[in-house]
């Protein structure tokens, strides 16, 4: 009997170590995210999106047969950041992935570079400015608020102004909280109107702690707008377009961007109000055709949506998906094609990989611009879409053709 129980015993043991050995050959990857306070929801969904790509990568073997840990940690303002990357550095992990929001990712990606770290953004859109080493070691995957600024402009030019038959060139002006996330907006958006050699009457920049939305939007009228493009956040975007509501501004069209009109919250506070608004973002997983993507992207984008429902009960936010979408890329595509799992040799590998739009489960392609231009480390293949609320609470993709799900309701 008691041989027997040696034998257990030393089974036992056995697959302890066999466990213990397979934990430590894991891959860390460091997780910062907002999991409270204003930016809380929309980064806790876009990191469980990252834990879905890590475990759905998993589930493929890993990457040559090593599993992905990720190990989170929570800045939910930008003073967290330093203690968070700290922690994270201390625990062996020398890649990390967020942030979600503008102003926790560009303190991320500035201390990933001073350190030799790699950064890979899932979801902000902000500026990171010149002390950042884009396309070096900080790579973005989701699209920058200059290309949401961009693809605004270039929609409303390109396929609403045919269908107004105004008489007169249609009068733009830019409106955006004064911050990295606002201002990358402003900077693609204006870059078009400039190149188009279009009407921009107004750029209005405000302080969200300060702004006199009445103020606003005498400027708006005493500047004869016919379309506003406004980079604001989710209570802002509202108020703003509250005051113009009740001010009846003859706006010919208004677009925004990702963090206030393509949000569901944004048409629940709204109603009626935001019928006919646009927005430029990315996609969320209920609103992309998955007969539009690769066989892979597809499979990956129903596994996703589904497991995603079942765990958190709702539907796959636009956060969520560019998490997923995201860490798939860089765990599944980027990760194996590395000679090693340093800093170096995963930039370098990120820099060499290229997949075509479409590839990935939210309708991206890969391809990062190099270091020392302009849009350095941004993902020239990301994906973007526009959004109409085409009738109360109900917003659709309408563009790009390919990916749409509803017609055009403009005008």
């Amino acid at each position: 009997m008691r041989a027997r129980l040696l034998v257990v015993v030393l089974m036992l043991l056995v697959t302890l170590g066999c466990e213990s050995y397979r934990g430590e050959r894991g891959i860390l990857v460091g997780a910062i995210y907002p999991t409270g306070g204003s930016q809380g929801p929309g980064g806790t969904e876009e990191y469980r999106g990252v834990t879905l790509a890590a475990e759905y990568a998993n589930q493929q073997g890993g990457v040559h047969g090593r599993p992905i840990r990720l190990a989170l940690e929570r800045a939910d303002t930008s003073d967290a950041v330093p203690s968070a990357v700290e922690r994270l550095t201390a625990a062996g992990a020398r890649v990390l992935v967020g942030s979600y929001g503008s102003t926790i990712s560009q303190p991320v990606a500035k201390l990933a570079s001073e350190r030799g770290l790699m950064f890979w953004e899932t979801g902000a859109v902000g500026e990171f400015g010149m002390q950042v080493s884009s396309g070096e070691r900080v790579f973005r995957f989701a699209p920058t608020g200059a290309a949401l600024g961009r693809a605004a402009v270039i929609f409303v030019r390109d396929q609403l102004t045919p269908r107004t038959k105004h008489p007169q060139p249609l009068r733009y002006a830019v409106v955006y909280v004064n911050d990295v996330y606002g201002r990358a907006v402003a900077i693609g958006a204006i870059a078009v109107l400039l190149e188009s050699h279009l009407p921009l009457v107004a750029r209005l920049p405000y302080d969200v702690a300060h702004v006199d939305y009445e103020a606003l939007v005498r400027r708006i009228v005493s500047a004869r707008v016919d379309v506003l493009v406004v980079a604001a956040y989710l209570d802002d975007g509202v108020k703003l377009r509250r005051a113009i509501v009740h001010a009846k501004v003859p706006l010919v069209a208004s677009i925004g961007t990702s963090s206030s009109y393509c949000h569901p919250a944004f048409g629940r506070l709204l109603g009626p109000d935001a019928v006919g608004l646009f927005a430029s973002d990315k996609p969320d997983g209920e609103g992309l055709r998955p007969d539009r993507l690769s066989p892979e992207g597809a499979e990956a984008l129903k596994w996703a949506t589904a497991e995603y429902r079942r765990r958190f009960h709702e539907p796959m936010s636009a956060a969520a998906l560019a998490g997923f979408a995201g860490g798939w890329a860089l765990f599944h595509h980027v990760f194996p094609q590395a000679t090693d799992l340093t800093p170096a040799a995963v930039a370098l590998a990120a820099q060499k990989t290229h997949l075509p739009e479409g590839s990935l489960p939210n309708g991206a392609g890969l391809a990062f611009a190099p270091p020392g231009g302009p849009d350095a480390g941004a993902n020239v293949l990301a994906s973007t879409v526009i959004w109409e609320w085409v009738k109360v609470e109900t917003r659709a993709i309408v563009w790009p053709t390919m990916f749409a799900t509803h017609p055009l309701v403009f005008p």
